[in-house]
């Protein structure tokens, strides 16, 4: 029975079937029968297949957990009541008087979106650190097989040249006369 490529990697490598692999172990030997290599970016991979919802709440979050939103927000919010309090109020056209009701309003709305918004944020970083992690493996794993092929290479050139010396000294032994 011969075995395919892929089966003889898995168990002379991983001592396992090719059943048994993993999908990282899998393209890992893949690779290395390919002759490819088998790093790539997270980043890259993470963005190649992030929709345009994805892409939204990650620049929501971006703009909304940086300081230049907190100072925005606050000369908006410092305005605003300023506004309704002191300049608006005294022609009489305070459109959002204290205790600022609608400006509550908006806060809350806006609390109730952006939180969702940055959550999914946080669980597409999650994702993206999984992918990380996979891709990590499959390079390490890589690097580890490369290392033990190279190793099982350097022991049969040892064993190769051992071989040949015990040959030489046997073939000089039997010509050496007996004394």
């Amino acid at each position: 029975m011969h075995q395919t490529p892929l089966a003889d990697l898995a168990q002379r490598l991983l001592r396992k079937s090719p059943h048994a692999l993993d999908p990282e172990e899998r393209r890992v030997l893949s690779s290395i029968d390919a002759g490819t290599i088998v790093s790539r970016d997270a980043a890259d991979e993470a963005d190649a297949h992030a929709s345009i919802g994805d892409q939204l709440a990650d620049r929501v979050a971006a703009v909304g957990g940086s300081w230049g939103f907190i100072i925005a927000f606050t000369v908006v919010l410092l305005g605003w009541m300023l506004l309704n309090t002191d300049v608006l109020a005294h022609v009489g056209m305070a459109f959002d008087p204290y205790p600022y009701i609608f400006l509550n309003l908006m806060l809350s709305t806006l609390a109730a979106i952006q939180a969702p918004v940055i959550m999914m944020s946080q669980n597409r970083q999650a994702s993206k650190d999984r992918l990380a992690a996979s891709l990590d493996y499959e390079t390490n794993l890589r690097a580890e097989l490369d290392i033990l092929r190279l190793h099982q290479k350097l022991d049969g050139l040892v064993l190769d040249r051992l071989a040949a010396i015990e040959a030489k000294i046997d073939g000089l032994a039997k010509t050496m006369p007996s004394a």
